[in-house]
């Protein structure tokens, strides 16, 4: 059985990826505060991103054969952590799977981006992101993994909860009607992870919603179908213009199933139950 090690276990994805892999895997995880409900305590370790010594000891302890990172944290003590974790990997045959995000293309709107698409980046989250992919490539060469993802969802994320307040207080909630997005869920991200670590795949991969759906289509349909008036919904122009723009992962790669992928009204019955 193979080891697993998930960095960030007590976040929403981490969280997720825990429930999907413990069937099948030995599953460890960090935490940062919050203890990891669905782990034993001798499977989880708290850690803070600058406590790089304590994380060799962690890694040195367990020898995983796959670490999940899904940390948050400043972004000069993730990429000290990042390269000290690949570090200590290269000499083994361990995998390192890296969730990175669609801000690796906000310097160009113009289209939706693939996975052979060079980064441009114009937000410091997206030039840290670019920067940390390269240096764990440049140290671990294929047996490190990028996940590139957007926007997340799930029963207990920061923005469904967010859409329930809104309701419940009668607050507005600013939406873009010229930016095109996709969105993707937990529980589907870690099926996902899931196939790409049984299947041993490689490389880049562009993880989310296949169908295109502007973010105020995508907040319309949510209140409807909860049967709310729409005018909670505060319509702005991205980029003051009335051109289409894209913050859009989009895959010219083909090994994964259909059976796995989701579409934003998949996402959208899930979350309504």
């Amino acid at each position: 059985m193979e080891k697993i090690l998930i960095l960030g276990g007590s976040g929403l994805v981490g969280g997720a990826l825990i429930k999907e892999l413990k069937e099948g895997y030995d599953v460890y995880g960090t935490y940062a505060s919050s203890v990891i409900t669905s782990l034993p305590g001798d499977k989880q370790f708290q850690l803070e991103v600058q406590e790089i010594k304590k994380l060799v000891e962690i890694v040195s302890l367990l020898q995983p054969d796959i670490v999940i990172s899904c940390l948050r944290g400043e972004f000069d003590h993730q990429l000290k952590f990042h390269k000290r974790i690949a570090e200590v990997l290269r000499n083994t045959k361990s995998r390192l799977y890296f969730f990175s995000t669609t801000n690796v293309f906000d310097g160009d709107f113009s289209k939706s981006h693939v996975e052979t698409d060079q980064p441009i980046a114009e937000s410091d989250y997206g030039k840290f992101k670019i920067e940390c992919e390269k240096m764990l490539k440049d140290i671990l060469a294929d047996r490190a993994i990028i996940l590139r993802i957007p926007a997340i969802w799930g029963e207990k994320s920061r923005r469904w909860n967010l859409i329930q307040e809104s309701i419940k207080n009668n607050k507005r909630i600013d939406v873009y009607s010229n930016l095109i997005c996709n969105n993707l869920l937990d529980v589907d991200l870690a099926r996902q992870l899931r196939f790409i670590i049984e299947n041993n795949l490689k490389g880049i991969f562009h993880l989310g919603s296949a169908d295109p759906m502007s973010q105020s289509q995508f907040f319309e349909q949510v209140l409807s179908k909860l049967g709310n008036n729409l005018d909670l919904l505060q319509y702005s122009l991205f980029e003051d213009n009335s051109q289409t723009y894209y913050f859009m992962l989009n895959t010219n790669r083909n090994d994964l199933p259909e059976s796995l992928k989701s579409t934003n009204k998949d996402i959208i019955s899930y979350l309504l139950g």
